[in-house]
């Protein structure tokens, strides 16, 4: 085997999908890109990675809510444009064509142009590690929508697509929660 720098570690890990994160401020929405993101376990609790250099984050400490929207690959050039530009002077939903969809329960807005979205309720800040820990308060999926893969990052600027499904169900079913 051959050495990998220490400080590309973290693409023989990252995980995805890449989502998009809506926060709302108060006076106007805003979207940010994550690639750093987790599930917590078998319950609707999931973690994210950021911090204070991201425009969102304040609305995210202060309001304690956002929506995870899921987006698929069809989407990529806007996700990635999203990610490389700030909230602080962009309109990221005009400026990337996308709808803001008024949830149930959350301030912050869904998207309609993405396959999934969750409204979250902020339950932990993991300050040391900018970890944001989130619950899903309420989900949605477009059954509709034909496009269902999902891009993941490997943190280079190169991305990965999500292929075929392999079902292995019946062999894990002792492991699997009921209901999964």
């Amino acid at each position: 085997m051959r050495q990998l720098r220490l400080n590309k570690a973290f693409t023989l890990m990252e995980s995805g999908p890449v989502v998009l994160v809506t926060t709302h401020d108060g006076r106007k929405n805003n979207i940010m890109a994550i690639s750093w993101t987790m599930v917590v376990d078998f319950t609707p609790v999931f973690a994210i990675s950021t911090g204070e250099w991201n425009h969102s984050f304040v609305a995210l400490c202060k309001n304690r809510e956002c929506v995870i929207a899921i987006p698929t690959v069809d989407l990529l050039d806007k996700v990635v444009g999203i990610g490389t530009c700030s909230g602080t002077d962009t309109d990221k939903f005009a400026k990337f064509k996308l709808t803001p969809v008024r949830g149930k329960v959350v301030a912050s807005p869904l998207i309609k142009e993405c396959v999934a979205n969750m409204e979250c309720k902020v339950i932990d800040i993991v300050k040391k590690h900018n970890i944001v820990v989130l619950e899903a308060v309420a989900a949605y999926i477009d059954t509709e929508r034909k496009e269902r893969r999902t891009v993941h990052a490997v943190g280079d600027g190169a991305f990965i697509v999500d292929g075929r499904k392999i079902d292995r169900r019946r062999m894990m079913a002792s492991r699997l929660q009921y209901g999964v």
